[in-house]
């Protein structure tokens, strides 16, 4: 009955249907739902339902709105929390993270958790803990990670609105395989703390999948914060720069082409090409790009030394609350992998990473000084098949078994341990080492009615761009929903 969150909102505040009938209605979808797509792994319906009747949502933005939380760093005092790891099967969380305190704020209730990889670390959804998710339009497909879980329960329909996160793509990704709207918001845009203020360090961003530019907009409006005690502090957008129109024409480059070079299905490339002339139509100046304006193969090696390191650390966290040490029998081969390569990194070559990253920000700078966006496919086909980037026995073996190579052996391996799923998302990470802002819009189908999604990246700060021409192209029936 209602178009988005939005308007279901609206008709909370206006008295036309009551939180406790939404909420009702979205956990009657779940019940029903869920056994086949497998998007949703924890529940708090009686919670839900209590603080539907208690009516305190009345007059916030979003009234009443039915929402699920992604089981990944979305932490709510008391609830399961357990990163689609085995480690973390029962556990609870202690505190409630403050982009959870910011939502809840907004006046959504919440219902559960949706289902992620192990930490997050895949582009597809399928834990040991949990399973896989099905895609809701083909159940042999998977829905995509890591924020697969909200992706699938927000496309079938569970809620209209899910929150997500994005360190290497984990919005934009599901979001183009489920016909969704994806942001991946500027580094510092999104309340972070209090247990984590430095995700992958800044890489990682919280916030939702959405279906309608709106939602969007809204939402990014109202829970965006200015943190001094945040590293990465950014001054909020204003109500001009992200609800008033326009009307300065943009220049948009534009790219089929994979930055770490490997092949792009002729569909990815046609939901680019077929917006060319649209956007010039809509009044853009559209430029095709020669060469990628990064080096994606080197910006992706130092994305592995990062999240080598950063597993590492989070594991000697976990080993000190635990009290003994992991093993490979705590976690999945994967997992056990990109930890024990971050054994063996120098500080100086972390260090150094860390400064390519600013150097990679700094290029980006200058081309967006030419160019208002960049548009690209947001994956190179659409979403795969289950079990098609499963590793062969021979590969796991030496997962196993990281510990007895070289620290460049053990990055090469890294390597070629995510080269297949790589290959079929190289367009998302360099956002995430970059900081910028990115946007998947489902603005193509496949003749099998399979999406494929497109991105545009902005300069810092530049969320309101991006929104512009989603909603140029929203309003112009461009999107596939």
């Amino acid at each position: 009955m209602w178009k988005d969150a939005s308007s279901m909102a609206a008709a909370v505040n206006a008295k036309q249907v009551s939180a406790k009938e939404l909420v009702e209605d979205a956990i009657d979808k779940i019940e029903r739902l869920n056994p086949r797509l497998n998007a949703v792994v924890s529940k708090q319906y009686d919670k839900a339902l209590a603080e539907a009747s208690r009516k305190d949502h009345l007059r916030k933005p979003f009234a009443g709105v039915p929402f699920l939380l992604k089981d990944l760093g979305q932490n709510e005092a008391g609830e399961v929390s357990t990163a689609g790891s085995r480690l973390f099967a029962r556990h609870r969380a202690r505190e409630t993270d403050c982009y959870v305190k910011a939502l809840k704020d907004l006046g959504f209730i919440i219902l559960g958790r949706t289902n992620t990889p192990e930490f997050g670390f895949k582009n597809i959804s399928d834990s040991s803990l949990h399973g896989r998710v099905q895609l809701p339009r083909d159940l042999s497909r998977n829905a995509g990670g890591s924020s697969g879980g909200a992706a699938a329960a927000l496309s079938s329909g569970m809620v209209p609105i899910a929150a997500a996160s994005d360190g290497g793509g984990s919005i934009r990704i599901p979001a183009s395989f489920n016909g969704l709207i994806g942001l991946k918001p500027t580094r510092g845009r999104i309340p972070v703390g209090p247990h984590s203020y430095r995700g992958w360090q800044g890489a990682s961003v919280h916030f939702a999948l959405t279906q309608s530019v709106r939602d969007t907009k809204r939402l990014l409006w109202y829970v965006q914060d200015y943190q001094v005690e945040a590293p990465f502090p950014l001054a909020p957008l204003s109500r001009e720069d992200l609800f008033e129109a326009k009307k300065k024409p943009l220049t948009i480059a534009y790219s089929t082409v994979s930055p770490i070079g490997s092949q792009v299905s002729k569909e990815a490339q046609q939901a680019v090409y077929q917006l060319v002339p649209i956007l010039e139509v809509l009044g853009h100046r559209v430029v095709e790009l020669k060469k990628p304006v990064l080096d994606g193969i080197e910006a992706m090696q130092s994305y592995y030394l990062m999240n080598s390191v950063e597993t590492a650390q989070m594991f000697d966290g976990i080993e000190s609350m635990l009290g003994r040490a992991l093993t490979l029998d705590d976690m999945e081969v994967m997992t056990w992998a990109i930890y024990q390569s971050g054994q063996t990194i120098l500080a100086k070559d972390y260090s150094k990473i860390l400064q390519d990253w600013d150097n990679y920000s700094a290029q980006m700078a200058r081309f967006h000084e030419s160019y208002d966006l960049l548009l690209t496919p947001t994956v190179a086909d659409v979403a795969p098949k289950h079990g098609q980037f499963d590793l062969s026995d021979d590969m796991k073996n030496r997962l196993i078994h990281i510990g007895e190579y070289s620290t460049v052996e053990q990055q090469e391996l890294i390597w070629k341990m995510f080269e297949d799923s790589l290959s079929w998302t190289p367009f998302t990470q360099q956002a995430n080492l970059t900081g910028q802002p990115a946007l998947s819009l489902p603005v193509y189908e496949t003749p099998e009615g399979l999406p494929i999604g497109v991105q545009l990246l902005a300069a810092k700060g530049r969320e309101d761009l991006l929104l512009h021409v989603a909603e140029e192209l929203e309003g112009n029936g461009c999107f596939k929903i």
